[in-house]
């Protein structure tokens, strides 16, 4: 069974259609990238699966294994284990991040019920836990006793959703292009604490416009390109070198506004 499957999905926001029949599907331990011109509705996508209120599905479905969770609110989704890296981290002033980290971690082990999942009776034991963590996705750990991004250059803002992916251990970790706005080095440093921080039972797609963060990643299993609001080609880790190479516009696509 699909940890994740999308059957023919429409969705639109204020009146305008976006997407037009997306189908997706994923299996456990899988790392998908999604690539595409701006405009495409790659944005669009991640948040109509994590349930964004101002994107309205109208026609297909959202399976999380094999149930649908199109009825079910944001904060429904993210405790059966659906996360979202956002493109643009908003700052939080006042939210140490720190405590903002361990709510998030014990609402949804709560939810989750995984008996495989480590329990903290103790803050001292959760900021160990956390110490952790901040190793695998190289950040200081004076950075826990800041507030929730709050002053975070671009880079340490990407490293911060990745760190709340290792944190939280989802089943579905959607990373919305977490290479964009940093140079090369930077977007190095994220890939790496990507794959440190995938899990073997656990999904990854990320969405990106390059092609230049997959080549740092460990793995790759399977690449998707969209484009007009519809999955139009897939292939494995290859298809993205073949992106990189000769572009968009061998598939016929052009760019547009971003969606």
């Amino acid at each position: 069974m699909a940890v994740l499957e999308i059957k023919d999905l429409h969705a639109q926001r204020e009146g305008k259609e976006i997407l037009k029949g997306v189908n997706l599907k994923t299996g456990p331990g899988e790392v998908h990238a999604i690539m595409g011109p701006n405009g495409s509705g790659k944005s669009t996508l991640a948040y109509t699966i994590l349930g964004h209120p101002k994107y309205e599905v109208t026609s297909g479905d959202i399976l999380l294994d094999g149930q649908s969770i199109l009825e079910w609110t944001a904060d429904e989704r993210a405790k059966k284990g659906l996360f979202l890296a956002f493109q643009y981290p908003t700052e939080v002033a006042g939210v140490g991040y720190s405590h903002f980290l361990r709510t998030a971690y014990n609402a949804l082990s709560k939810s989750l019920g995984d008996q495989n999942r480590e329990v903290f009776l103790t803050v001292r034991e959760f900021q160990n836990y956390l110490k952790k963590n901040l190793d695998q996705v190289g950040l200081r750990q004076d950075f826990l006793s800041r507030y929730l991004n709050e002053g975070f250059s671009g880079g340490e803002k990407k490293r911060s959703e990745v760190l709340q992916m290792a944190v939280l251990q989802p089943k579905i970790s959607i990373l919305d292009e977490p290479d964009s706005g940093l140079d090369i080095d930077a977007v190095q440093a994220v890939a790496k604490a990507i794959s440190q921080v995938s899990r073997k039972d656990a999904t990854v797609i990320v969405i990106t416009h390059y092609a230049r963060i997959l080549k740092f990643l460990d793995r790759l299993d399977y690449v998707h390109v969209m484009a007009q609001g519809k999955m139009i080609k897939e292939g494995p880790k290859e298809l993205a070198d073949e992106l990189e190479q000769k572009g968009y516009a061998w598939l016929g696509i052009t760019e547009t506004s971003s969606q």
